[in-house]
């Protein structure tokens, strides 16, 4: 632990404790000799303008009751281990959403990578160190990101053309966005659309923002947006109509059985070392594709309609080869 660090922590602890803390329990705490603790006490309070005192009646070391307010490090104050998250998390954001925040970051950033470089003798490479594999990714428009985000947190009406892939259409709505999604590396809205009067889910690599409204969002509970977005499997929302029973060979369980599907599963590891696995589900599309990933280590065994789906569709992968 370097000083800057052990200020950090000392400040930590006295500014957490309600009664005035030994020396003894600084030592321990900081894990420091005694002249290392009392070297950092003199520059908390004669460096920094800690309102730091001794009280002899409880032989320890606390804050003034008297000082107006809770003291707080003057500055940009972080320990190393804080610093690291900060950059972590915006390699993170940057990853998940190329320029999103770099321009109001950057200067935070360069600040951060300072301290560490001061403290630490260098800063670490986070581009280097830490990677965020994407597959299937779809481009979104900048522009259109900030707007919507924007939009988002503003609790905003928009007026957006939406094109939808299945139809091939593009239509004018009216929305209440409500949350932005993050899912398997592609960005989706959550939103009241006017012109349906039902919750929808929209792609934002197929919507275009027109205007921003001034007219407030409708608002929809969470409790209610969960129930419609989060109870069934996969991006296609509402109510489940039917549990998927699959069940996987011993090899594949290895795999599936550390994973989580649906927070609504229900699984079960059997004598033969094969796994059954219980989903809730109302549109199969996105199920299926998941099935038919597994290939051979995988059996839909109900409900019926879904067996017939998957059984249809590998019968037709088979004739592609057997052309």
């Amino acid at each position: 632990m370097d000083k800057f660090d052990r200020l950090f922590e000392l400040h930590q602890l006295l500014a957490s404790r309600r009664r005035p803390v030994s020396l003894k329990t600084l030592q321990t705490e900081l894990n420091c000799s005694e002249s290392t603790v009392r070297r950092a006490i003199r520059q908390l309070k004669d460096t920094l303008g800690a309102p730091l005192e001794y009280d002899p009646e409880h032989r320890g070391y606390r804050y003034s009751s008297t000082a107006q307010g809770p003291y707080e490090l003057p500055g940009l104050w972080f320990n190393a281990d804080e610093v690291h998250a900060l950059l972590t998390s915006q390699q993170l954001l940057d990853n998940l959403q190329p320029g999103i925040l770099t321009p109001h970051i950057a200067p935070l950033k360069k600040r951060l990578q300072a301290l560490l470089a001061q403290r630490h003798g260098g800063h670490p490479d986070i581009g280097r160190r830490i990677r965020i594999l994407q597959m299937a990714t779809r481009t979104t428009d900048m522009g259109h990101f900030r707007q919507i985000a924007s939009a988002v947190l503003q609790r905003r009406r928009m007026r957006i053309l939406y094109h939808g892939r299945a139809r091939d259409q593009t239509t004018e709505r009216t929305i209440s966005p409500q949350r932005l999604i993050h899912y398997r590396s592609n960005w989706y809205l959550d939103a009241w659309c006017h012109l349906r009067d039902e919750l929808r889910s929209f792609a934002l690599d197929r919507l275009q923002p027109v205007e921003t409204l001034t007219t407030p969002a409708g608002e929809i509970a969470d409790q209610e947006l969960d129930a419609h977005f989060a109870a069934s499997y996969g991006i296609f929302a509402g109510p489940p109509t039917h549990t998927a029973h699959l069940r996987f060979s011993p090899r594949a369980a290895r795999w599936v059985a550390d994973e989580q599907w649906h927070p609504q599963q229900q699984s079960e590891v059997l004598p033969d070392g094969s796994f059954d696995l219980h989903i809730p589900y109302s549109d199969p599309r996105e199920l299926a594709m998941d099935i038919l990933k597994y290939g051979p280590d995988v059996e839909v065994l109900a409900p019926p309609a879904l067996r017939e789906q998957i059984t249809e569709r590998l019968s037709a992968a088979l004739g592609n080869y057997e052309k």
